[in-house]
């Protein structure tokens, strides 16, 4: 027999908010991507043997609204959840490029917002 899993709150609110970001990257909609991320996020990732980090606002200067990416899906490959502090490792796959993400994330009173991201790619 097959188990169904039960899904706790915070992990059905969790799933929103990266469900969020996915929506918000593809489409390039900073208004759903920051709705996801923290006034205080920072995004790490390494460019030429360096460790480059970019805070929220010069993150989101990057996108611009477009229609949804073809052939691109985002995916949660891990999440782990102690309280208030949560980690969760995602996948974003366009057709040329596999982003891997690993988001640590913290709860504020009711929600749940993405803190830090540390991101490495790959061409497909």
């Amino acid at each position: 027999t097959v188990t169904e899993e039960i899904k706790t709150t915070d992990e059905i609110a969790i799933e929103q908010v990266l469900q969020n970001y996915f929506d918000g990257w593809l489409t390039g909609d900073t208004t759903l991507i920051g709705s996801a991320m923290h006034s205080t996020c920072n995004l790490k990732y390494v460019k030429d043997g360096k460790i480059i980090r970019r805070d929220r606002t010069n993150y989101l200067s990057g996108f611009k609204p477009r229609p949804r990416l073809e052939n691109a899906d985002g995916r949660i490959i891990s999440m782990d959840i102690t309280r208030t502090a949560a980690e969760a490792k995602i996948e974003l796959e366009t057709e040329n490029r596999l982003f891997t993400d690993y988001f640590n994330l913290l709860k504020e009173e009711d929600r749940w917002y993405i803190t830090d991201k540390v991101s490495t790619s790959i061409n497909k």
